[in-house]
């Protein structure tokens, strides 16, 4: 079976030679399937080419080395750019001021964004030593504050620390290994810790991360939240100003923000 659209540039084709795959009780319902994909794509298609035209250069993003315990530069921890999308995610996951848990601590943005916001109590997971002494430094600036500092890998820490009514996840891939896995075979690089992040939210919690979407999710990314999440809300942040020579694996002036319910 063959059915196609059509685009100015190209046409579009998808032959399914398989009767059993994507096989409805009518052939019609399965037209309608297949038809629906390849329109969804050519939607896609035309909106990248919107969006590729606004993409600067940036630099060639390489993680060769292992960055758990690197000396990180400011910029390569975070631009100032991304201060705005920060913000944004800061605001979500402040919003009732609860018990709030960020993993990865950075140069200390959204930390701040947090504790000018109000939160009950702020748990930082955070594995680099070098950030971590940051984070010290940092945290004697709010002496009243409950700031509480868990050093090591969310993955050998997170079970022991019980549940929150927020979770603001940005860490970064911390070797090749890690881009393969969870940056090159996934929707975002947040996904493989989304079940951590259901199982540690107290009903109706929330979690946000930075998507790495443009304008909108792909399916199988809101598969994956769905797989875990009761409920999810989009906002578009534009107007990023992302510098040409950025040295972040991002290019556009755009991103989607989460906020994922438990």
């Amino acid at each position: 079976m063959r059915r196609f659209k059509r685009l100015k540039e190209f046409e579009l084709s998808l032959q399914i030679k398989d009767p059993e795959f994507i096989a409805p009780p009518r052939e019609s319902q399965r037209n309608w399937l297949v038809n629906r994909v390849l329109g969804e794509l050519v939607s896609e298609l035309r909106a990248l080419d919107r969006a590729a035209r606004r993409f600067v250069a940036g630099s060639e993003w390489k993680h060769l080395d292992d960055r758990s315990q690197k000396r990180l530069t400011d910029e390569e921890i975070m631009e100032d750019w991304q201060r705005p999308l920060m913000k944004a995610m800061a605001r979500i996951v402040a919003a009732e001021h609860g018990d709030v848990l960020e993993v990865g601590f950075g140069r200390g943005v959204s930390s701040t964004f947090l504790q000018e916001l109000g939160v009950r109590s702020h748990t930082i997971l955070e594995c680099n030593d070098s950030v971590i002494e940051r984070c010290h430094g940092w945290r004697d600036s709010y002496p009243r504050a409950d700031i509480r500092l868990v050093p090591g890998l969310w993955q050998d820490t997170i079970d022991g620390l019980g549940t929150f009514d927020a979770i603001f996840f940005h860490t970064y891939p911390l070797n090749e290994d890690d881009v393969a896995d969870n940056v090159a075979a996934t929707s975002t690089f947040a996904e493989h810790f989304f079940p951590q992040a259901s199982s540690h939210l107290v009903p109706g919690g929330v979690f946000t991360y930075m998507t790495n979407e443009i304008d909108s999710l792909s399916r199988a990314h809101q598969r994956a939240l769905l797989a875990h999440f009761s409920s999810i809300n989009l906002e578009k942040l534009e107007g990023l100003d992302v510098p040409e020579n950025t040295r972040d694996a991002w290019w556009s002036d755009t991103m989607i923000v989460v906020s994922a319910f438990k």
